[in-house]
């Protein structure tokens, strides 16, 4: 009898380990997820703020530019360094120490009665949230298998443009009932519980042992993951497809920030409507990025699935597309076509991140994706959202900003070229990839 119990137990247990691995890579996801809605809502419900601010401190334009300015500087500045670390020191004890600093700094801002006070408890914001962007991706990515990893991606990315208009919303209507100081204080909370829950149920172990299921040689992986600053950076830039995928999603953002920055303006200017109503409106058109996002980068891994090489071409039809679409509505006078226009482009104007982003994990190494990222992200800061909204602006004092505009979605005609150029050397750099892997494993 003793012996029919032993011989049962493992098989008892096998359908919940079973289970327990097909649920747990949804788990981090979902909490990987809602870490970044908790950056983007931190550092975002500021602005929702500034009338407020204002108002009862006295501060000027300036200085209510540079409390939301010193975020977008900190996470330029330390996205890579801070991402090197995170793939050194392990990501979970990272991403937790991360958001942690992130939702204290939020509520040491509900605390400050300075713009000094203020000031500071910003740049710690900005020095939490510097990496996480590009360390949760590498942790979302590394417990799925390839052929979703355009979706994910896609996914993952978007929750930065859900958690602005969360952050916006949200900061908005609890500071109207309950003060600016609750507003603040409510995103920290938000943030802390999550960094509970990540803690309890995210391991470093349990990703090993996920990434051991899918077959990565995870002792190759743990030897890469400390290599020497040269050859991380070789392995960084070593190919033209890797090349071609960071430029080309940072010039398809660079169209996709511009519209997100301008489109309140413009709906004042030329639509008549009131400062409330046109932020509103470009809220919804955020939420439609966002969920373009989605939809594009599960559209890529559906019609990639067999073929890797076709995200470059799918890449490659969002921006041709997304460019005609608003070349197309702002020839148009102000109406309903030009909006539904309008709408339809900016579906499909940051559709290129979940193909990029993919293109990215497959040419890098797992044990480097958190610095792969942080790659993609620098370079899509520096060529695409820090520019894209600062040269429409300078266009647009000398053309108009509707003159502006209808140059803008040119730019995503030079994220295509990119996209072509990479397509013609892609599967010959994955394929040196894994031999490379192949003979670091024999060793």
């Amino acid at each position: 009898m003793h012996g029919y119990r032993s011989t049962l137990a493992p098989m008892a247990g096998a359908p919940a380990k079973a289970r327990l691995s097909r649920y747990y890579p949804w788990l981090v996801f979902a909490l990987s997820f809602g870490l970044l809605l908790s950056d983007y809502m931190s550092r975002q419900v500021l602005n929702a703020l500034f009338p407020m601010l204002k108002l009862e401190w006295g501060l000027s334009d300036t200085e209510l530019g540079a409390l939301g300015g010193v975020v977008a500087l900190m996470v330029g500045v330390l996205t890579f360094p801070l991402s090197i670390l995170a793939d050194r020191w392990g990501r979970v004890r990272s991403l937790t120490l991360m958001a942690a600093l992130w939702s204290l700094a939020t509520l040491g801002c509900a605390l400050a009665n300075s713009f000094g006070e203020m000031f500071l408890a910003r740049l710690c914001v900005g020095i939490g949230e510097a990496a996480y962007g590009s360390v949760g991706i590498a942790v979302v990515v590394s417990v799925f298998p390839r052929h979703l990893r355009a979706s994910l991606s896609a996914a993952f990315i978007a929750g930065g443009a859900f958690g602005s208009v969360l952050g916006m919303g949200l900061g908005g209507v609890i500071s109207a009932h309950f003060g600016w100081r609750v507003a603040f204080g409510g995103m920290a909370l938000f943030g802390l519980i999550l960094v509970a829950l990540y803690r309890l149920l995210i391991t470093e172990k349990g990703l090993l042992a996920r990434r051991q299921e899918l077959g990565e040689d995870v002792s190759a992986s743990q030897t890469q993951a400390k290599l020497e600053l040269r050859p991380l950076v070789s392995a960084l830039f070593s190919t033209r497809s890797i090349l071609c995928a960071y430029v080309g999603s940072a010039l398809q953002l660079f169209v996709m920030a511009s519209m997100l920055a301008w489109l309140p303006s413009y709906f004042g200017r030329y639509y008549g409507m009131s400062g409330a109503q046109a932020g509103l409106t470009a809220a919804a058109f955020v939420l439609i990025g966002g969920a373009g996002m989605i939809m594009c980068g599960a559209f890529t891994d559906w019609i990639a699935r067999h073929i890797p090489a076709r995200k470059w071409i799918v890449a490659i039809a969002y921006s041709v597309l997304c460019c005609v679409l608003l070349g197309a509505a702002f020839q148009l006078p102000p109406g309903t076509a030009q909006l539904v226009l309008i709408g339809a482009g900016m579906l499909l104007a940051g559709g290129t991140a979940g193909p990029a982003s993919a293109a990215v994990a497959n040419l890098t190494a797992p044990a480097i994706h958190g610095s792969a990222f942080a790659t993609l992200t620098l370079v899509n800061n520096l060529l695409g959202l820090a520019p894209g909204p600062f040269f429409t602006g300078l266009i647009a004092d000398h053309i108009g900003l509707r003159g502006a505009l209808q140059f803008l979605p040119l730019v995503g005609l030079l994220a295509a070229v990119c996209f072509v150029i990479g397509r013609r050397t892609y599967s010959a750099d994955v394929h040196r990839l894994e031999r490379m892997r192949a003979a670091a494993g024999n060793r």
